[in-house]
């Protein structure tokens, strides 16, 4: 950690920090793991990353990988979770925030079922994904619940703001992909974070390391302006 975010780390001035989750919050795509455990990993971890590029309508290619899914145990998801681990600076940033007061939400295009134990160890409770539609015990290749797409996470920002009564100036979005744009713009400071170009092109900041906690730094300078 360098010299600004140790003293910072305690507390930052936000009262709303959005976040996607998959190699955002956390350093894996979800989908691809569970992906490798049906033998199909590589076939969907290729429509991932064209759909995080925005070359795929991210809602039809969800559906795409998810079908290729269909018959997987739901135990897997356990072995998944197990998988997981968060991106260097995650817990700091998360609890910089916490300390300050503020609402620490995720927004993901990944699974419910996956993000939300790992995100409550954070004492984050405020998580939007997507369902996993399982039956006798099995994953039936579809989706139940809103989809995650796009527009459902600039939405919810713009919901989760209102809700809270936040200053949009006091407000945080963090993504990866092209269907974090929406929310991105939306937010006081949209940043970037090793992200695709067109991501880039559309944020306030960019981070280039893998570490959160620079993000902690970001916030810190703007608040010295």
């Amino acid at each position: 950690m360098n010299e600004t975010s140790q003293a910072t780390a305690s507390q930052i001035p936000v009262q709303l920090l959005v976040m996607d989750v998959d190699s955002t919050f956390i350093n894996e795509e979800v989908i691809d793991l569970i992906a490798a455990h049906a033998g199909v990993g590589d076939k969907v971890a290729d429509i991932t990353e064209r759909a995080m590029a925005g070359e795929l309508d991210f809602a039809q290619s969800l559906a795409e990988r998810v079908a290729l899914l269909s018959g997987l145990p739901e135990t897997v998801l356990d072995e998944v979770r197990e998988q997981i681990t968060l991106t260097e600076g995650a817990a700091d940033l998360v609890a910089a925030v916490h300390s300050s007061g503020g609402k620490v939400a995720l927004v993901s295009g990944g699974f419910t079922a996956i993000i939300a134990p790992v995100a409550a160890q954070l004492g984050i409770t405020d998580v939007f994904a997507n369902g996993l539609d399982i039956h006798d015990g099995l994953l039936t290749g579809r989706t139940n619940g809103r989809v995650i797409d796009p527009s459902a996470k600039a939405e919810i920002f713009e919901d989760l703001l209102a809700a809270g009564g936040y200053d949009r100036a006091a407000s945080v979005a963090i993504g990866d992909g092209a269907n974090d744009i929406g929310m991105v713009e939306a937010a006081g400071l949209g940043v970037a974070f090793c992200a695709k170009s067109a991501l880039v092109a559309a944020a306030d900041a960019s981070v280039e390391t893998r570490d959160l906690r620079a993000v902690i730094d970001l916030v810190a300078a703007r608040a010295d302006v």
